[in-house]
């Protein structure tokens, strides 16, 4: 790279004549965006390159200058891969540090790239490649967490445990109903992921500045280079439009609340109150006073990163909500915050698919945990309902008393003699015995998405067809 003085000299021909000087240290400082957007520097090589050869496939650059042009960033390529590339923060951004590396590299013709485009629908192209390409990067991952979750529900689609509502035993489910729960909630978030990927599928190259550009170029030519559906249909929405980084938020944000539930689960059932699951050494920490302490320090850190997920949806949201159309310098700020969505979110997914794969099922633990509160004076409920035809809301006042009984002898509903039970409705036989055991319970959830180990196993097949 040039020394400092053709640095500032460099810089100031980037602005044109307008600027006689360079600007000072604080205004250098606020307008510096080399510091995070060199994140795009493939994007943004991968960008002109398509640019430079649409240019000269129009008649608009020679051959031989987009030639040159075109080994130059594949030059500058090379250099910031290996690390040789000296970005500098007096060029202020990822689009003039590689303009005018290309400009030490091939001279006058790096002067006609940037014919016909504006780093407005530049950075536009660099930023929606990137968000793509990481949209692409999360659909994989949490394909991956999916699987994990279908193997976990295949291996335990009997294991009892206790259904939980406001985290009170509720009724006996199976472990394996459990686990596709979270193949629900995150197979809509993959839905959501594929979606905003179609939906984003347009290229912003050639909008220019906002208004287009009076150059006859080929903004459907470029748009097929770069892998993109179509073109943007409206140049000044294209600049100022940031809906797709909003949507990368907004699905990170849903996804990254899906993970702190499980995480906050993995927290609870990790205890020696709870003891339904055990994590393994490589997502757990000692404590550095008490030996007897492991920590779920993955999961913790896992609930932890939502909060930051979600503000940097509000920070952006915030960023863009008062902006007039077309392009403002706030935009500047938006990829900070969509750079730490995805390092984070990738990161939790990663975290929880080692989890949910390493962890340790303790079902004996579930199991004894599945029969406590009662959990089966629904069933009695329905026997009643069933056999002896009283109205619900009759057996519910029934199974009620039973409940206050057994509580009254401490004992499970299953250990209160006949005459006790028909004492409080003569109608009840010995046969709804059969029907108070946890397993009876599952079993008899045969309802389309119950937790029926049946039905469950039809919900994986469904589910492996589709993943």
């Amino acid at each position: 790279m040039a020394d400092g003085s053709s640095e500032t000299k460099s810089s100031n021909q980037m602005w044109g004549g307008r600027f006689a000087s360079g600007p000072d240290a604080i205004m250098e400082e606020i307008n510096a965006s080399i510091g995070f957007d060199k994140k795009l520097y493939a994007q943004d090589i991968r960008g002109s390159i398509a640019h430079a050869t649409m240019l000269a496939h129009q008649g608009i650059i020679s051959a031989e200058d987009k030639d040159k042009i075109v080994h130059g960033l594949d030059t500058i390529l090379s250099e910031i891969d290996s690390g040789a590339f000296e970005f500098s923060r007096r060029l202020e951004d990822i689009h003039m540090n590689i303009e005018a590396r290309l400009a030490a590299l091939i001279g006058p013709a790096a002067g006609r790239l940037h014919t016909a485009r504006s780093r407005n629908d530049q950075v536009a192209l660099d930023f929606r490649l990137w968000v793509k390409e990481e949209l692409q990067k999360t659909e994989k991952a949490l394909t991956g967490l999916i699987a994990a979750f279908l193997d976990r529900a295949e291996e335990h689609a009997e294991t009892v445990m206790p259904g939980f509502t406001h985290l009170q035993t509720a009724q006996p489910v199976t472990f394996g109903h459990h686990c596709m729960a979270y193949v629900e909630m995150f197979g809509r978030d993959r839905a959501r992921v594929r979606h905003a990927i179609e939906h984003m599928d347009e290229s912003p190259i050639g909008a220019a500045a906002l208004a287009g550009t009076g150059f006859p170029i080929d903004r459907h030519m470029t748009a097929k280079a770069l892998g993109f559906r179509e073109p943007t249909r409206n140049s000044i929405d294209t600049v100022s439009d940031r809906d797709f980084a909003l949507e990368f938020l907004s699905i990170a944000a849903i996804a990254a609340t899906h993970l702190s539930r499980l995480a906050e689960e993995i927290v609870i059932w990790s205890t020696p109150q709870f003891g339904f699951i055990r994590l393994s050494d490589a997502f757990s920490t000692g404590s550095s006073i008490m030996p007897q302490k492991k920590n779920p320090d993955a999961a913790e850190l896992v609930r932890a990163k939502t909060g930051r997920v979600n503000g940097s949806l509000v920070a952006l949201l915030t960023v863009m909500k008062g902006l007039p159309l077309a392009y403002s310098k706030d935009m500047q700020e938006d990829k900070e915050q969509v750079f730490d969505a995805a390092e984070s979110l990738e990161l939790a997914i990663a975290a929880m698919t080692g989890m949910i794969r390493d962890v340790t099922i303790r079902a004996d633990r579930m199991k004894a945990a599945a029969g406590s509160g009662y959990s089966t004076a629904t069933d009695l409920a329905d026997w009643l309902v069933r056999e002896a035809g009283l109205p619900f809301r009759d057996a519910h006042h029934v199974t009620g008393r039973v409940v206050a009984l057994a509580e009254q002898k401490g004992c499970d509903l299953a250990d209160l003699p006949l005459a006790e039970l028909q004492a409080i409705n003569s109608a009840i036989t010995d046969k709804v015995y059969g029907f108070l055991t946890v397993e009876a319970s599952v079993a008899s959830r045969t309802s389309f998405g119950g937790t029926a180990p049946s039905e469950v196993r039809k919900q994986i097949a469904w589910w492996r067809a589709r993943n």
